[in-house]
């Protein structure tokens, strides 16, 4: 173990998902880290991401529930629809977020993790300096150095952010109340969370997706489910097109968004959700010799090292990885590893599990049978919908299907199953045995054996699995 003030055996740069997984696991190991985290740590996720977006997302559920409870035989003196009191929704994010950060904080201070507060640079040597906030001109050194620095969204020309009219996730999630019209401008995992949410709580919501439909790298079917869904609900998702800019009314109560082909939206918000670019601005100096690829990001091998030694990347800064907060804590823990001498196994990214929260949800892991067709792999494929489970029938969601590919032995048998894909109610908790079987190469013969406790919406997966051995109860 590394003694002294200033110097470490690791020194991590941002304190999110990747940052923090590797500074717990390390200490665990008995590693003496110190993290340098320019706002506090939990990074996007936890604070301007994925936890106060789900908590938003929840609220939408229940004012989904609400609505539709009369259906159950409960109803309210009146019969009016319930309202949405965005204020207290926020107070009630915000306690959420605050109480899984002291919590995050008590367990880096449990390890003994120091937490330097300002923006990190890596300088040559392994050394780190804090070059703004509280701890600004502090340096430490780190015998190892893992560049966990994070992202920022992306945003498009003719769309600056302004706060008013145009935002990001980062503005989005501090609103106070819901906007009554509402241009989504990306169909991307995000993007359909927050249409999703926002019609769900009251707003006329516009999809506008570059490509030629939304969720595009999805499986078809999962795609179309969520497709038809919006339709059904009235969200409108115009695809193949190109936004220009906007131009906000005179009288400032909404603007209009311009597109490509000619058209116009007029809306009260814009939401840019087109992705997010990696924050690298500043993280290596000139001593540096870890190297940043054409678009920003930290240029890493398959065990997420750069071209310097002892100097490491994970989470979104890190070149050909998905930016999902879970990948992030693989990869730190793979690092971890690698610092302590242990075995590595590489991230799978192929068959990493992908989790969308709109509704109805989207969750899968694995190949879809076109990226599988495409590989030359022969497929054998089943598919049951949700239409005919019955715990989806109790609980009246019955929108979606469960999709298993699986590859084809030369006899016509089903083989290794080569994904899961899921859309329907709460499928992102019920991907964790469709993962399992994916990385794990199992076959429907093997998954067929283990027994889904019934009424459960987990029967449809283990119903579409058992069909493919050729003797399914419900489906052929």
């Amino acid at each position: 173990m590394t003694t002294g003030d200033n110097n470490f055996d690791v020194v991590i740069i941002g304190g999110g998902p990747g940052g923090y997984a590797t500074a717990l696991y390390g200490a665990s190991a008995g590693l003496n880290i110190a993290i340098v985290e320019r706002t506090k740590v939990g990074g996007t996720c936890l604070h301007r991401g994925c936890v106060p977006a789900k908590e938003f997302l929840e609220t939408a559920a229940v004012h989904r529930t609400v609505k539709g409870a009369a259906e159950f035989g409960i109803t309210s003196p009146g019969g009016a629809d319930p309202i949405v009191d965005f204020g207290v929704n926020q107070r009630r994010k915000v306690a959420v977020v605050d109480q899984l950060f002291r919590g995050l904080s008590g367990l880096l201070r449990g390890r003994k993790v120091t937490v330097l507060q300002g923006t990190g640079t890596l300088l040559a040597g392994r050394r780190v300096r804090v070059v703004d906030g509280p701890d600004a001109g502090t340096e430490v050194t780190g015998h190892h150095i893992v560049l966990a620095a994070g992202s920022v969204p992306r945003t498009l020309p003719g769309l600056d952010v302004d706060g008013r009219f145009v935002l990001t996730s980062d503005e989005f999630l501090d609103l106070e109340h819901v906007p009554p019209s509402v241009a989504v401008i990306g169909g991307g995992a995000i993007g359909c969370e927050f249409a999703s949410l926002l019609s769900d709580l009251g707003s006329k919501v516009t999809v506008v997706e570059a490509l030629d439909s939304i969720l595009a790298g999805c499986e078809e079917e999962v795609a179309a489910v969520v497709a038809r869904s919006f339709r059904r609900r009235g969200i409108e998702v115009v695809t193949g097109a190109q936004v220009k800019g906007h131009v906000p009314k005179e009288d400032g109560s909404a603007t209009v968004v311009q597109l490509g082909d000619g058209r116009e939206l007029e809306v009260a918000t814009i939401v840019v959700s087109v992705g997010r670019r990696p924050r690298t601005e500043g993280l290596l100096s000139e001593g540096a010799t870890a190297q940043l690829d054409e678009r920003g990001f930290v240029i890493v091998n398959h065990l997420m090292q750069t071209h310097e030694q002892h100097v490491w990347a994970v989470g979104d800064v890190a070149a050909g990885t998905p930016q999902l907060a879970h990948v992030a804590f693989a990869e730190g823990i793979l690092v971890v590893k690698g610092i302590m001498g242990e075995q590595m196994v590489p991230v799978d990214y192929e068959r990493v599990p992908w989790a969308i929260y709109c509704h109805p949800e989207v969750a899968f892991a694995g190949l879809t049978e076109a990226q599988a067709v495409a590989r030359g792999i022969p497929v054998l494929v089943k598919k049951d919908p949700f239409g005919g489970n019955s715990r989806a029938r109790i609980i009246g969601d019955t929108e979606g299907l469960v999709k298993v590919v699986a590859e084809q032995r030369p006899d016509g048998s089903a083989g290794r199953i080569l994904g899961v894909h899921m859309a329907g109610p709460w499928v992102t908790e019920q991907l964790g045995a469709g993962y399992l079987a994916v990385n794990w190469e199992a076959t429907p013969y093997e998954v067929a054996q283990f027994i889904q406790p019934h009424p459960s919406l987990s029967e449809t997966f283990g119903e579409t699995v058992l069909a493919l051995t050729g003797r399914g109860l419900h489906i052929g």
